[in-house]
């Protein structure tokens, strides 16, 4: 398929601190991209650019003739749009495009479909951030660009609207680039992954497939990198030795060798700075080491919000060691539940008992828990210069370095660091409070994969009893050892795992198409056919087959965009032509999977 885009050595400085150098790589129809990288890297910056809404500093970007690109900031910004209904600002966003008025109604209808609003006449200004967000992503969809980018699109989703939109992506014809740090989400939706790291000799690592593909991919990569580290430096140590005899450059062989050894020895230093690259938080809680057997017991509690019943009666037991993850739509409950947990909160009836001398430990997802005049110095160490962390001391510096944070940050008050940032300034701080029960209300905002990966690590090292809310399925489903879903409507439901949990949620009859009159149509079950033995051993391969295509998708993609051919149009086709098979062969692999899995086993 042919190319939409391609970027040439372009590079981008943010004040004195470049975010990315010398960037070249293209984007194709038919891919679906996840762009991820630890935070400060610029892939907010460098979708900026693609859109066309920055220049790059260095470099040049090549564009398609007359691509339509469309572009999902972070924030949403609908400015006087709060008064306009949800269907008026739909129109608007189609406006110029130049459609007949009723082909402007069906694709506002479609979308309005699609995205399940149901209300469309509502004011913009009243909806939920949820919705919202919703609204900004079909807003985009309904003017059917060519390449759709988006950055962090599941930012104010709850759980259901991760879901949805991973469905309405997965259901789009044209191809898309998204900035994310939902693993599972990537996952699900994703072809291709591109890394910006400087890591990487070239400043990114692409990989075609899957999250999961990617993964393996790039440790082969850092592996084969760790292995030319190695071996650079014996091919240096022996340079140095000669250097030290004291050879002569009196021949032309000898100066040669010893301008050879100088260059040696700026390579080997460029791949100690790539491997020295991977750094992320270093996040590890601190239990009581408390052998209780019942940390907190609540009896038959029930609550209700602004007359709204959230959930009760409800009985939940919380010991060391249990893990449990919460669920829910926004306005739920679930902040709420933590805090009667918590001792904060009292609830409308039942009882809610403690252990004696319980230590508790609180991650606020809005963090009211921060100064945000506070210089970071003081916000990371209240008095002096030390603090004490499972009772060693450890310089504000030092303990500062450990989350990544640079000296020339120290007085640097909070309000001026991104999310992440102070995100993990939060986290520096709870790290310094043991704890018997640990409540995580959204502690992944903002924070970067590799940090989510160390988080991960540390909650299901954690030996007090954790209650998690979050929309990163991947943490929940990892750390959790049981899930309560709440519905917001007052009922409560506990599950074993998130996939129990998501097969139970496509069985409900709210997740049915509703008919006119608002009722759930019904939804008559077809028989479906049997596998044969012959279709059976096609599934059980299927994955590797899909994974070999891939490679091929990969390598063709590479090999067209060797800048060496660039001139060459006859070669340009044929490379085309190539990548387009191959691309073509892994749709009707995903699609011939999708069709063996709808039968009988």
């Amino acid at each position: 398929m042919a190319i939409l885009l391609s970027c040439q050595k372009i590079s981008k400085t943010y004040g004195a601190r470049p975010l990315f150098e010398g960037l070249s790589f293209g984007l194709s129809e038919g891919e679906r991209t996840g762009l991820i990288g630890p935070n400060g890297t610029g892939k907010s910056t460098l979708l900026k650019i693609l859109a066309g809404q920055e220049k790059p500093d260095d470099g040049e970007l090549s564009v398609r003739r007359g691509l339509k690109v469309g572009y999902l900031a972070q924030q949403d910004h609908f400015g006087d749009a709060g008064a306009l209904t949800v269907r008026q600002d739909l129109v608007r966003a189609v406006e110029g495009l130049g459609l007949e008025d009723y082909e402007v109604d069906i694709r506002v209808e479609a979308g309005l479909e699609d995205a399940g609003f149901p209300s469309p006449d509502q004011p913009v200004g009243t909806l939920s951030g949820g919705w919202r967000k919703r609204l900004a992503i079909l807003a985009q969809v309904i003017r059917e660009p060519d390449l759709l980018l988006l950055d962090e699109p599941t930012n104010h989703l709850d759980l259901e609207g991760v879901l949805w939109l991973e469905r309405f992506l997965s259901g789009l014809k044209f191809s898309f680039l998204v900035v994310t740090h939902d693993r599972r989400f990537l996952e699900r939706v994703s072809n291709r992954i591109i890394e910006l790291n400087k890591r990487y000799p070239e400043g990114y690592f692409s990989s075609a497939g899957r999250y999961s593909d990617f993964l393996e991919n790039r440790e082969a990569f850092f592996s084969a990198q760790a292995a030319q580290e190695d071996t650079m430096r014996n091919i240096v140590r022996r340079e140095v030795e000669w250097l030290r005899r004291g050879p002569k450059a009196r021949t032309t062989k000898q100066k040669a060798r010893i301008d050879r050894a100088g260059e040696l020895m700026g390579e080997l230093g460029e791949l100690k700075y790539r491997n020295a690259q991977d750094r992320s938080v270093e996040i590890d809680f601190s239990g009581s080491e408390r052998r209780t057997k019942k940390l907190a017991e609540a009896h038959q509690v029930k609550k209700s919000l602004g007359g709204r019943k959230l959930f009760g009666p409800l009985d939940l037991v919380l010991r060391p060691g249990d893990k449990l993850g919460l669920l829910g739509e926004n306005g739920s409950g679930k902040s709420t539940l933590i805090k009667l947990l918590a001792g904060t909160l009292s609830p409308d009836s039942g009882t809610i008992t403690h252990a004696d001398r319980l230590q508790v430990v609180m991650f606020d997802q809005h963090r009211e828990q921060l100064d945000l005049n506070m210089p970071l110095r003081r916000a990371l160490c209240e008095s002096g210069e030390h603090v004490y962390y499972m009772d060693k001391p450890v310089h504000v510096f030092s303990w500062a370095d450990r989350f990544l944070f640079r000296k020339e940050q120290m007085d640097i008050p909070l309000g001026r660091l991104s999310g992440g940032e102070q995100s993990r300034v939060l986290i520096a701080r709870l790290m310094l409070k043991p704890a018997d029960l640990l409540f995580l209300d959204e502690p992944t905002n903002d924070l970067d994969i590799n940090s989510l990966e160390v988080l991960e690590t540390s909650l299901m090292e954690f030996p007090g009893a954790l209650v998690l809310v979050t929309h990163d399925r991947h943490l929940l489903d990892r750390v959790s050892k049981e899930i309560l879903a709440l519905d917001g409507k007052g009922h409560a439901r506990f599950f074993a795992d998130l996939a129990q949990w998501e097969d139970w949620k496509a069985g409900q009859p709210e997740s049915r198409p509703l008919s006119p009159q608002g009722k759930t149509s019904p939804v008559p079950e077809k028989p479906r056919p049997a596998r044969s033995a012959k279709e059976l051993k096609e599934l059980k391969n299927m994955e590797a087959a899909i994974h070999a295509a891939e490679q091929e998708v990969e390598k063709a993609r590479q090999a067209l965009e060797d800048p060496s051919i660039a001139t060459d149009a006859a070669e340009l086709s044929r490379r085309h032509e190539k990548l387009t098979t191959a691309q073509e062969k892994i749709e009707a692999l995903y699609k011939r999977w999708e069709d063996l899995e709808k039968q009988r086993p």
